[in-house]
């Protein structure tokens, strides 16, 4: 019988092949209909996301931490930049005398040149330099210039840092002071928020391609009188009379494709009653309504704790507050020593393991410094 059957089988399968046999629709697809089916594409992997998502929960929170230690030993650079640092800022006792001694310190702190860190300087020119050979033109001149002035000047003073391996400026004071009185006069590139936002434009696009851009101090020095270097500054301005006005030289800036934000110590108490730098509501503002996409760092947090407010004296606890609220990446300068950014990262840390700060916003903020760590590199490439 099963002979029989295997015959039978046989039989059908010879008149099928000769197409003696009624056609019926094939279960699998010919050559052709194969070829013609389109191959899905894989989903490419961002390469920040797939280097933070290899990191360990303390290597995150390194990278998330912009520190310093005193002094231009290129020995002493690289050993604090060991500990895994995402980025180190240049005061002016970390500047030796000549752009080569300069360059040379630089090259000590990036351990890893496939992936550097964040070198950053504030080189506004003018009353906040920290390159000693910087004479181009500052705010204080061209504010009261055409903005093509500011352009040229901001190209100049990227092509200095860019010279001496410095890769980020914190540079571009987007502030709109009220009158001459205000402390952030002299450095602010307009006296009112369309001038200011013309120059913004034409300091960024200077810096484009040469050092990475920074705009602060978000949301706006000017409406809120009082140095946040030892207070807390605050307004009363709501949101729309700040869209309105303190707003426009941030848009201005964002659009032109500066890629760090720096938050400020100040608060505007009819959006947020916390300082900015500490406000999940003002960082919601610069992600969702300005559509900034870059990088968004504290002001130095140590101004906090000169404000004297006992809230504010445990630079771990500001630190966590204000990864929570939005920030990429932590500054610490003011009261900071060679241990003080590996005890923030130790709190960090552990905030994440007790679920006080969400792994994934840690992950985010890493993946951001990450992008531009890597973009770095490949300028440099």
């Amino acid at each position: 019988m099963r002979r029989t059957m295997l015959g039978v089988l046989a039989v059908v399968a010879m008149l099928a092949v000769a197409g003696c046999t009624p056609s019926a629709p094939s279960a699998v697809p010919s050559r052709t209909q194969q070829a013609r089916t389109p191959t899905p594409t894989p989903t490419p992997v961002d390469p920040a996301t797939a280097l933070v998502e290899r990191m360990s929960v303390a290597q995150q929170a390194r990278s998330v931490i912009m520190g310093t230690i005193p002094g231009a030993d290129p020995v002493a650079a690289r050993g604090y930049m060991a500990g895994g640092f995402g980025g180190f800022i240049l005061m002016s006792g970390n500047v030796p005398a000549t752009p080569a001694q300069l360059k040379e310190l630089t090259t000590a702190l990036t351990v890893d040149p496939a992936f550097p860190p964040l070198i950053a300087t504030d080189e506004e020119g003018g009353v906040v330099r920290r390159l000693p050979w910087d004479d181009l033109p500052s705010a204080k001149v061209l504010k009261t210039r055409p903005p093509v002035e500011t352009r040229d000047a901001f190209a100049a003073r990227a092509r200095l840092l860019a010279d001496a391996g410095v890769a980020v400026n914190f540079g571009i004071v987007a502030d709109v002071p009220r009158d001459s009185a205000s402390f952030i006069h002299s450095r602010a590139l307009g006296t009112d928020p369309d001038a200011a936002a013309q120059r913004v434009t034409a300091a960024v696009q200077g810096e484009q391609g040469t050092a990475m851009s920074t705009l602060k101090h978000f949301p706006g020095h000017g409406a809120a009188p009082g140095d946040s270097h030892h207070v807390i500054p605050s307004t009363t301005e709501t949101l729309d009379q700040w869209r309105a006005s303190d707003a426009k030289p941030f848009e201005a800036g964002i659009d032109s494709g500066a890629e760090l934000l720096m938050f400020g110590h100040l608060a505007y108490t009819a959006v947020d009653a916390a300082p900015a730098s500490l406000s999940a509501r003002w960082h919601e503002i610069a992600r969702d309504d300005l559509g900034f996409d870059g990088v968004m760092i504290t002001d130095d947090l140590g101004m906090l704790q000169s404000s004297g407010i006992p809230a504010y004296r445990d630079p771990v606890q500001n630190s966590v507050a204000a990864l929570a609220a939005g920030n990429d990446m932590v500054m610490l300068v003011a009261g900071s020593d060679a241990q003080t950014a590996s005890q923030v990262a130790a709190g960090i840390v552990t905030a994440v393991e007790d679920g006080v700060l969400p792994a994934r916003r840690l992950q985010d903020a890493a993946e951001h410094v990450a992008s531009l760590r890597l973009e770095i590199a490949a300028r440099e490439r």
